[in-house]
């Protein structure tokens, strides 16, 4: 235990997710020896985040307008949206270049550990958006994980009476990886989105 405002300080980075005691000690005493001006440049960056960033008013992703650039991108398919849990999702799915609708962000996954269920999730306002006749496709992406999956069924039971398409993206092994490492839901996954390369 460190004195004073460095105890504080280590406290308040090891709250981050994915940082532990020791990553936020490490970074701690980085911000100590660092020079003043770049502290300080860190600090008025966090402080414009917080006053900037809100979330889009259409699909609920990052942006420091009332909408996004995606949602106000004309070019982009206005019949398809791809529903995801977080905005770091979005910039994720860009990087493939593949997908050309638009998005949903829920703001998290159903889990009841935590104490997030559907009312704590922007599932409202997707049924709002769904209630434009054009959109005929719903594409859940959501984590291959529990709370993901418990969502992606949640969602896939709420839509059903709409009449829309509602697909989900694949999951399951990755490239370079190894059967025996697999989890059951994962190689679960596998086996049901497997595709035939021969038909004999």
């Amino acid at each position: 235990m460190y004195e004073g405002v460095v105890q504080e300080l280590i406290d308040e980075l090891g709250r981050l997710p994915g940082v532990g005691p020791k990553s936020a000690q490490r970074i701690a005493f980085y911000l100590l020896q660092t020079q003043d001006d770049q502290a300080e440049k860190l600090a008025q960056v966090l402080r414009e985040v917080k006053t900037r960033v809100k979330f889009c008013d259409i699909c609920g992703n990052v942006t420091e307008e009332d909408t996004c650039s995606i949602c106000r991108d004309v070019r982009r398919q206005q019949t398809i949206i791809c529903v995801v849990e977080e905005s770091k999702d979005v910039q994720a799915i860009e990087r493939t270049r593949e997908f050309k609708g638009r998005y949903h962000v829920l703001g998290g996954a159903i889990s009841p550990i935590e104490g997030i269920g559907p009312d704590q999730l922007r599932i409202k306002e997707l049924m709002s958006r769904l209630s434009d006749p054009q959109i005929v496709e719903v594409i859940i992406a959501t984590d291959p994980n529990l709370e993901g999956e418990a969502t992606a069924t949640y969602l896939t039971r709420m839509l059903a009476p709409l009449g829309i398409t509602i697909s989900r993206l694949a999951s399951g092994l990755p490239v370079g990886g190894d059967l025996e490492y697999a989890d059951e839901v994962t190689l679960g996954r596998a086996f049901e989105g497997r595709r035939i390369v021969q038909i004999g």
